[in-house]
């Protein structure tokens, strides 16, 4: 956190010396993923670590907490922040860049750090707020009519969602009398502690309307398409490989840690009364991870240009990243919800680093022959059969190839998907299969059209004419070797990845690591 601050006020001070100011956010990004990574070998290795802001013993001042599953979404994090703005000195003109660029780029990331790191409620609001306040300049960067709309769109959208999110954070602390998570978890888990547990799944449900809308899942998706298109590609890529994860992060979160251990009599049909808060969450997201699924993939089918086809895209696979969620919270084994949320967290790094690569091959072809519609394309591959692998290799990890990083991706969501059904057979949990079947011939359709249109066939008079950047190029190829590093050598990250889940799900240890002992509890 500090180091992408640093970064931030750093590149804004330097605004006057343009090339400095670039490189030094690229410095500054680098610095930002080398402190991630010391955060996360530290964190696995040794346990959870908290820190207390001013000094202040929890609950009552701020407390930062990194675990397992923090430090997994950080790395993502700073993988994709590295990438983007390495790209952004290449693709955005030189004059676009000055002053505001990069800070902004920093401040985004500084949000998405504090809201993984946060262990309260309000200031995950808080973090919230500060990654929104750079995402609004950037949607409306470019400042023509569309981009103007796009942006007071997602202004008017964010700030109902903000208003909303307050008033559930308000309701839940009049109800449970904290908003420090450990402390709520510690609270609502004790029957002794005499707090109205019901109550707590109608606010937070509430805040799973914030949530979803904050991770682009139906219905709240419809944002997203214009957002994506209208910001500048890199940011996109940061978007959907970053931000866009934060609302899955906080459903995991509040949900699995803190409400993970509560239970409470519920008189509502289908709903089992020994976990009613993860039982609520189960159909709810479930059914939005659907929607998305079929939204997204038959909303890409139809795009004509390739930046829609993306946005669309990662309305789909957000939803595959919150089926095994809605699967871990519908069931009682410790097993399948352990594999559920595994799932969900190696889906998020596949998607992370495809659709930055996709965002990115992108941009470059914008910059290349100055358009993104697919009719205009054709023929890149006999031009630069470079870039045409980089972007093929991208292509084939979003369906799920091996051995790329999006085939364990798809392999772990259709595995918890597929033991849900073993365990229940139930037409709930056929249908969940169906629609991620359906959901992968729709990813294989809109891909395949991406590449037959852009690469295969004669060179169109835009391509014929445009020339890729290698350093552009240069740069793609390193994240495309990266999905087949992973791929290859996956043992490591699942490794990461399921400590993390164990760390989602350890709700425990969350709050001995916080230690509440240094305060009275309420």
């Amino acid at each position: 956190m500090i180091a992408t601050l640093a970064s931030g006020v750093a590149v804004l001070a330097i605004g006057r010396w343009p090339r400095l100011q670039r490189w030094g956010s690229v410095a500054g990004a680098l610095a930002y993923a080398a402190a991630v990574a010391a955060l996360a070998w530290t964190v696995v290795d040794g346990g959870a670590l908290t820190y207390q802001v001013g000094g202040w013993d929890a609950p009552f001042g701020i407390t930062l907490v990194a675990d397992a599953l923090a430090a997994f979404m950080l790395a993502i994090t700073a993988v994709v922040a590295v990438y983007a703005a390495a790209f952004s000195v290449l693709f955005i003109k030189p004059a676009n860049q000055r002053t505001y660029y990069h800070p902004l780029l920093q401040f985004l990331l500084l949000g998405a750090t504090g809201a993984f790191l946060t262990g309260d409620l309000f200031n995950l609001f808080v973090w919230f707020e500060v990654m929104l306040m750079a995402s609004y300049v950037f949607v409306g960067f470019y400042g023509n009519d569309t981009h103007t709309a796009a942006a007071m769109r997602y202004v008017v959208l964010n700030i109902l969602g903000g208003a909303l999110m307050l008033l559930a954070i308000g309701g839940l602390y009049a109800t449970v009398g904290t908003l420090n998570l450990a402390e709520m978890a510690h609270l609502l888990a004790d029957p002794g502690a005499d707090v109205q547990t019901a109550p707590v799944v109608g606010l937070t449900g509430l805040l799973l309307v914030t949530f979803g809308l904050k991770a682009g899942l139906a219905p709240f998706q419809f944002w997203v398409p214009s957002a994506y298109r209208s910001a500048p590609m890199p940011v996109a890529a940061v978007f959907a490989g970053a931000t866009k994860k934060v609302g899955i992060y906080a459903i995991v979160r509040l949900y699995f840690t803190v409400l993970g251990g509560v239970a409470f009599t519920a008189d509502v049909p289908l709903i089992p009364v020994e976990t009613a808060p993860l039982a609520f969450l189960a159909p709810v997201l479930l059914l939005m991870a659907a929607a998305s699924i079929l939204v997204g993939g038959i909303g890409a089918v139809a795009q004509d240009r390739l930046d829609g086809l993306l946005a669309y895209s990662s309305v789909g696979q957000v939803g595959f990243i919150a089926v095994p969620v809605a699967l871990a919270a519908a069931t009682t084994s410790p097993e399948l919800r352990h594999l559920g949320i595994l799932a969900a967290l190696i889906y998020a790094l596949h998607h992370a680093l495809t659709k930055g690569l996709l965002f990115l091959s992108t941009a470059a072809i914008r910059d290349a022959t100055g358009t993104t519609e697919i009719a205009a394309l054709g023929g890149i591959g006999q031009r630069s059969p470079t870039f045409a692998g980089v972007f093929l290799l991208g292509s084939l990890s979003l369906v799920g190839i091996p051995p790329l990083a999006g085939f364990f991706g798809k392999l772990f969501v259709f595995d918890a998907a597929v033991t849900q059904f073993a365990s229940a057979p139930t037409a709930g949990a056929a249908a969940v299969v169906c629609v991620l079947l359906a959901g992968a011939v729709l990813t294989i359709v809109y891909s395949t059209r991406a590449w037959i249109g852009c690469f295969w066939g004669a060179q169109s008079e835009a391509v014929a004419a445009g020339a890729l950047e290698r350093g552009e190029v240069a740069v793609l190829a390193t994240m495309a070797v990266l999905l087949v590093v992973v791929g290859v050598g996956f043992e490591p990250v699942y490794g990461f990845a399921d400590a993390a889940a164990e760390a989602a799900l350890d709700g425990e240890g969350y709050v001995e690591a916080v230690d509440l002992e240094g305060g009275e509890t309420a």
